[in-house]
């Protein structure tokens, strides 16, 4: 099933996504935007025949993902452009004009009819059986307008397939949902801006550039880098509600703990919205609603709402909430124990590396483990960062230096060679007790820097599997203390240069690699840096182990190494001689288990269904061998130190 969710989400992200309000763009404002990106990277600073190529190719993507639109014919000139076509648009870059992409996007909006008409005949047709989401993967242009109408009907067919699988009203009113987003989206690349409709595109333009320096510079629109910034902060200032759109509303699916409209008392989850402040909201896309919800805290809202009720009519209502920040916890850290002997194994899950004026990832950790070690004998920890897409750096580091003792944590490289040493110092780690860090394919640059620099100074086993291979760091050009202080014309984060762990190595392309290889979800699926569209290439610099603070200015240096040359972490190997026992206990255990033999025989198959995995139940079967591991380790430890006694 997970190959299978995994292609689908993609797909249907595709298929459904709707893109937000594009900013206001000029040519002149557009070139600028492109330079500050340019002028900020770490290797490319200026366009050259590449660098159009792949942004053409990128335009392409950005317009028609799916490849539902456009066909072959229309799409080969820019897929392989020739370079008397490249040399034109840099000239054209010169001169602030952007004609080319302009009649690449006129030929799009050229397309939406022809798609709209080929929508009505998959809705009167017979849709074919058995279609594997496999099909899409690396799907090249159609050849003609007969092949993008059976495109369409696999696709629907292979949405209505899923939508048997999800809670989402019929499969009818699932596929009136897509249509929606679909129509809304197309709608807003049909409308005129000032009556300039190609003023449209600009943004656009900014999108495909910027993601050919890399896979990881990005220009967000306002409405984006706004919910980039909730991403990242697992924060928002809003009414605290989970929506889905109805075609006749907004359902709530879900009230977030703490937030006003569950403390409010008033609203329960399948209550429908139908208008806010008096505007109504029905026909309005999902993230056109949603940004009328959310607003500066404290200021209030007036939402329209109908009850659907079992021996009466509807009921309809008005509330009015006032908004507050809103902490998405549940997307953040938890904590779980397991018994050992007479303590317990602390279990700690973070999804990402995060922080706000009243919490932060490394606050949470160390308060979690404190109390534990408060009020349970902690005998040992396995820190989660499977998923964990990482997050601010400050809080890679932070929560490093939880488990060691000073010493540099992280170097970054910028785009001139100059190296700066990130570094922990505190003075006595909050544990220094037995520890695993549990990765997997989909764990990234934060996770990365904590699980290879604990791994580097020997504090921590990893096991799981190998990470995902993003050594490269970002600035971003809005700090998310507000909505309203967004630029009008758009954000972006761009790729400033490459970090590396004490060891000197960076897990760029390459990933953390484990310690103790435990299978599980992803270790059949192709995912991480190496498999992205324009990676930078894996580096390294000398390890800084021995550290001279070469990097401070001579002044701070002097006053810093009276304090800071006590305490040290140096690198140990506390596990080393224990990893032929834990890596062959490991193996035979699964080895013998039916169960998980079952599990990787099923992940291993080309196409999951769900029926596949119910056997498995809600076990972690990764999670658990990995606690099994601890719990080896543990018996190891007390062992040798019982014979040391002797």
């Amino acid at each position: 099933m997970l190959k299978k969710f995994l292609t689908l989400c993609a797909l249907l992200s595709f298929c459904i996504s709707g893109i937000a309000k594009p900013p206001e763009l000029n040519s002149h404002q557009t070139k600028k935007k492109i330079e500050e990106i340019l002028k900020s990277h770490v290797s490319i600073k200026k366009l050259d025949r590449e660098i159009i190529s792949r942004s053409l190719s990128n335009f392409l993507d950005e317009l028609d993902p799916m490849k539902l639109y456009l066909t072959e014919a229309e799409v080969a000139p820019y897929v392989t452009p020739s370079d008397e076509l490249l040399d034109a648009i840099l000239q054209e870059y010169k001169q602030e004009s952007f004609s080319t992409y302009k009649k690449v996007y006129g030929v799009m909006l050229s397309s939406i009819e022809r798609r709209r008409a080929l929508e009505k005949q998959v809705d009167e047709t017979s849709l074919p059986e058995g279609i594997r989401g496999k099909e899409f993967k690396d799907i090249s242009w159609a050849a003609s307008p007969n092949e993008l109408f059976e495109r369409l009907t696999k696709i629907r067919s292979l949405q209505l397939d899923v939508a048997a699988t999800l809670d989402q009203g019929t499969p009818e009113l699932f596929i009136k949902r897509i249509a929606k987003r679909r129509l809304n989206h197309e709608e807003k690349l049909l409308t005129r801006t000032n009556g300039k409709r190609y003023d449209q595109f600009l943004p656009f333009v900014i999108k495909a550039i910027s993601s050919s320096l890399d896979n990881h510079t990005v220009y967000f629109t306002p409405q984006e880098a706004n919910q980039f910034m909730i991403s990242v902060q697992q924060r928002l200032f809003g009414i605290g509600a989970q929506l889905r759109d109805d075609l006749n509303g907004f359902s709530i699916m879900k009230l977030l703990d703490g937030g006003p409209a569950i403390l409010s008392g008033e609203l329960k989850v399948g209550d429908r919205i139908i208008a806010v402040n008096g505007e109504p909201v029905i026909g309005l896309d999902i993230i056109e609603a949603v940004e009328l919800i959310r607003g500066p805290k404290e200021t209030k809202v007036l939402l329209t709402m109908i009850r659907a009720q079992d021996d009466a009519d509807d009921m309809r209502f008005d509330i009015e909430i006032t908004r507050d920040e809103i902490v998405l916890t549940e997307s953040r850290f938890e904590v779980n124990k397991e018994p050992y002997g007479d303590g317990v194994i602390a279990h700690i899950k973070l999804f990402s590396f995060y922080q706000d004026s009243s919490s932060s990832s490394s606050a949470d950790i160390k308060r979690a483990i404190e109390t534990l070690q408060e009020e349970e004998h902690l005998v040992g920890v396995v820190l989660d960062l499977r998923g964990n897409a990482g997050g601010l750096l400050t809080q890679a580091v932070a929560v490093t230096g939880l488990f060691i003792k000073k010493g540099i944590i992280v170097s970054i490289k910028d785009c001139n060679g100059q190296v700066q040493h990130l570094r922990s110092f505190n003075e006595i780690p909050v544990w220094d007790g037995p520890m695993a860090v549990l990765t997997n394919q989909a764990s990234a640059s934060a996770a990365e820097i904590v699980a290879q620099t604990l791994q580097d100074y020997g504090r921590a086993l990893v096991i799981g599997n190998h990470t995902f291979g993003k050594g490269t760091y970002q600035t971003f050009t809005f700090d998310g203390s507000s909505p309203s202080k967004i630029n009008p014309q758009g954000e972006f984060k761009v790729t400033r240069g490459m970090y590396f762990t004490v060891s000197g190595k960076s897990p760029q392309m390459i990933g953390t690699q484990v310690d103790l290889e435990i299978p599980g979800g992803l270790s059949y699926i192709d995912v991480g840096e190496r498999f992205a569209k324009f990676p930078l290439p894996n580096s390294s610099i000398s390890p800084n182990f021995n550290d001279d603070l070469s990097d401070i200015h001579p002044f701070h240096r002097h006053k810093l190494r009276k304090s800071y040359k006590t305490n040290r972490q140096e690198p140990i190997d506390l596990y080393g001689r224990f990893l032929p026992t834990l890596k062959a206990n490991s193996q035979e255990r699964i080895a013998q288990s039916e169960n998980y033999q079952n599990f990787l025989e099923v992940l291993q198959q080309d196409e999951i269904d769900d029926e596949d995995l119910k056997p498995f139940g809600e076990s972690d079967l990764q999670l658990d061998e990995a606690m099994n591991v601890m719990k080896d380790l543990l018996q190891l430890i007390q062992s040798e130190n019982h014979a040391a006694a002797a």
